[in-house]
């Protein structure tokens, strides 16, 4: 499985981003989806996810009301819209593909992701 993000860029501190991650090669459309960022010096951290279904959804505190997470299985696609975006969100942001295709606790964890994409850049200015 090949993950590709993209739609990061630079942004004013209010505004929004969609994120896109498509993924290709030996695909499933039911695996559970994955975000995480990374910003300088810090580990990286859980944003949001999803069910292979997409019926089910998990967000961080830090972004939850602020930030959506869908899918088009159709297109083998992922989403992360993110609204009213502080300097905060400034990060890497990484697509992950779970092999399960359910959402539980270690849904948080990002080693219990198999498959990352290579990031795309989030630059919020205040």
């Amino acid at each position: 499985v090949q993950l590709q993000a993209s739609g990061g860029g630079l942004v004013q501190a209010g505004g929004s981003l969609r994120l896109s991650c498509v993924a290709s090669g030996r695909t499933s459309s039911d695996k559970a989806m994955g975000w995480f960022r990374q910003a300088p010096g810090k580990e990286r951290e859980f944003v949001a996810a999803i069910s292979g279904s997409g019926r089910s959804t998990y967000y961080a505190d830090s972004v939850k009301g602020r930030v959506t997470i869908s899918r088009d299985n159709a297109k083998n696609t992922v989403y992360l819209q993110m609204n009213s975006l502080k300097p905060e969100d400034t990060a890497v942001y990484y697509c992950a593909a779970d092999f399960r295709s359910y959402l539980d606790s270690r849904s948080y964890l990002k080693a219990q992701y198999n498959y990352w994409g290579q990031g795309t850049e989030v630059t919020v200015s205040s």
